[in-house]
């Protein structure tokens, strides 16, 4: 994620010019090291957020489904809301990779 972060950064995403030129544009076309520092924080945040949101999601996931095994395994009709319960967790991850595509695109 890191190594293609910077990849992803489009130059209409930027702040707008009047003549269509932005100043992270500039900076990219001067050869600044403003331009780079700023790419890889940018691409480092990205990271932490997806990698936060996949630790949250695992320890979450890992306390629901060790207590809904054992539900289970007592009470095979409470699959349904057990799965859902399993299920929840997982828009933590999509929350994070969210955040990492609006730090991505700059927004």
């Amino acid at each position: 994620m890191l190594a293609v972060g910077p990849l992803f950064i489009p130059a209409h995403a930027q702040e707008g010019g009047a003549e269509g030129t932005t100043a992270i544009e500039k900076d990219r076309q001067a050869g600044s090291v403003g331009y780079g520092l700023r790419a890889l924080g940018l691409a480092v945040g990205a990271g932490i957020a997806i990698a936060g949101a996949g630790l949250g999601t695992g320890r979450a996931q890992a306390s629901v489904g060790a207590g809904g095994t054992g539900a289970i395994t007592e009470k095979p009709e409470l699959f349904g809301n057990v799965l859902l319960l399993f299920a929840i967790p997982e828009t933590i991850v999509v929350f994070g990779f969210v955040i990492a595509i609006m730090l991505l695109m700059r927004i």
